[in-house]
Parts: C-alpha cells; structure tokens; sequence
C-alpha cells in the first residue's frame, strides 16, 4: 500500500484499515475442504505465518500446477538467479488473468518473501517429457493435480521442478504448510502494463 500513502503516518493507518477487513490478517481464512485447519502455521511459527497460510487457503477453481481447488500449496524459485525465474512465473500468470479481462492495463507491486526448507521433495527435473511440466495449463494441470495428489498420499512433502516460463530456472511448491520457514522480506518488484501483454519490469 506504500504507493497511496504519502506519510508513515498513513500507511500506518491504512494497514489498520486494512486489518480490518483481510482475512489473512484477522486468522479468518476460508479453509478448503483439503486443509485440516490444524495444518495452518499461526502465531507461533514468527513472521510470514498468515502469508503461508494464504497460499494453501486461497486457491483458484482450477487449482495450480501441483494443487487442485481443495488445497493449495507454496511455490517458490530458488538456486542461481531465482529472482529473475520468480518474474517470469509472475508475468505468464498476471498476464494470463489480464488477458481473461481483455485489458493490459494494470501495476502490480511484489514484495519478495524468502524462506527456507529443512526436508526433502521429490525431483521431476528428470521428467520434462511429462505431461504436468508443459508449458500449457490445460495440459499441465490436470497431470501436476494427480500426481501431487499421489505424493500427499504417500506422506511425500512436495516436489522440485524446472520453470515452464523460464528456461534453466528451478522451482519447488511445497505441499504442507508447517515446512514454509524463516519467512524474511526481500526486494520490490513494479510489474507495470501499458496496454501490451508484455509488462515493464522495475525495482522498487
């Protein structure tokens, strides 16, 4: 919210305001029908919580990649140049809403959310003839669905993957909450469309 506010003061105060009425803020999230509640991180597990939280309890009627509508999951880049894989995630899939509204007019700003893992997932870098590694949704998803399906039922933790938008670029999503760790803040990225679907990228 920093750009609407010109003062400390006032986004002081529309963080307040906001509290109010954010779910993710005030602990009243709608948990999904594959989520028990006693998953969910809460105070206790320090900074970052209600963002982990957020990400297995908002899902899109789809679902993603590796989560169908009934749970969500936590996805990140990591390795060599995770920032720019991370962008490039984040620009196929708002430009892919924008799209939906027929508008390419939009700023977006992203603050960064580092965290770390002390587990193992499963590794598909082997795997890029696969169907839930193609670059199409349609095609990705309903495989990336089924098989993160099998992986939870064989108390397996999550899987590794190579980017669909980025060549070379690694990344991961989590499937259970409690392995989402020492959350920090990172960089500021400005996605900023200007009536074409390719956005002007800045840091903040």
């Amino acid at each position: 919210m920093a750009p609407l506010a010109d003062t400390a003061g006032e986004l002081d105060f529309l963080a307040e305001i906001e509290a109010l009425t954010s779910a993710r803020q005030t602990g009243e999230l709608p948990v999904p029908d594959g989520i028990h509640p006693l998953e969910l991180q809460n105070e206790r597990h320090g900074y970052g919580w209600t963002y982990v939280n957020a990400a297995f309890c908002y899902t899109r009627a789809d679902g993603g990649r590796f989560n169908g509508p009934e749970r969500g999951a936590w996805y990140a880049a990591y390795g060599e140049d995770a920032a720019a894989t991370t962008r490039a995630e984040v620009t196929f899939h708002l430009t892919r809403e924008l799209e939906a509204t027929g508008c390419f007019e939009n700023i977006t700003f992203y603050r960064e959310l580092l965290a770390g893992f002390t587990t193992r997932f499963h590794d598909l870098s082997g795997c890029k003839e696969e169907a839930f590694l193609a670059a199409d949704p349609h095609q990705a998803y309903p495989a990336g669905q089924a098989l993160a399906r099998e992986v939870l039922a064989a108390d397996g933790n999550g899987v590794l993957y190579p980017s669909a938008r980025r060549p070379g670029g690694k990344c991961l999503a989590a499937f259970r909450p409690n392995l989402v760790q020492n959350i920090r803040q990172g960089r500021t990225w400005v996605f900023e469309w200007q009536g074409v679907p390719v956005p002007l990228i800045s840091e903040r």
